[in-house]
């Protein structure tokens, strides 16, 4: 018997984050990809030397953590240069992700191990999965969502949801959809019915 090994991803700004919350109330196991991506980059890492060595020292603070402002300034103006960041990152990422898993499953072989990522169809890190959950809202929604969250103008948050694949693209991977548009309840409603889907894949 193993554990299920369930994707969570969409876009910025749609409503991942909530989504992922009523899966662990659920009784699933959820790992957030952001907190993967922080700890492969601490000091001392290899995932911090990599990318040190690749976008030289002024990336690190005076303490030698990462400066991610400044990392992003670098990356997000340059599609070439954010595409080498996630080439350098992502296998160390996905390695401690199977890590995680791993230990999950020795602990509740029945059980549903969720990672949370914004990119996994991107990367291809999504293909590691058994089901993939694609969640979505309408763009207008999604771009007012991202405004408010990130103090952004709606020129700044509009590139960064055109830096992304679009949110209908990444629909055609999903086993599951989930939709975030019209409010907390509804959203609760159908993450429910897609948990007691996959509940029924375990039994």
């Amino acid at each position: 018997m193993r554990m299920l090994r369930v994707g969570l991803t969409g876009s910025i700004g749609v409503g991942k984050s909530f989504v992922a919350s009523v899966f662990s109330e659920l009784g699933c196991h959820v790992l957030d990809a952001d907190q993967t991506a922080r700890e492969v980059v601490m000091p001392g890492t290899p995932g911090l030397r990599a990318i040190t060595e690749e976008f030289g020292e002024e990336i690190l603070n005076p303490d030698g953590t990462l400066n991610r402002k400044q990392l992003g300034a670098v990356v997000f103006a340059y599609e070439d240069k954010r595409q080498r960041l996630n080439h350098i990152l992502h296998p160390f990422i996905i390695a401690r992700q199977d890590e995680i898993m791993r230990e999950w499953e020795m602990k509740d072989p029945k059980g549903i191990g969720m990672v949370d990522a914004a990119l996994m169809i991107e990367s291809g890190g999504y293909r590691r999965f058994d089901k993939l959950i694609v969640v979505h809202c309408r763009p207008e929604i999604q771009l007012e969502r991202l405004m408010l969250r990130d103090k952004l103008s709606r020129d700044e948050a509009q590139r960064r949801i055109d830096s992304q694949m679009p949110q209908e693209e990444k629909q055609k991977f999903a086993d599951y959809l989930i939709d975030t548009s019209d409010g907390f309840e509804l959203t609760r409603d159908q993450t429910e019915q897609v948990y007691y889907k996959l509940v029924q894949l375990i039994n």
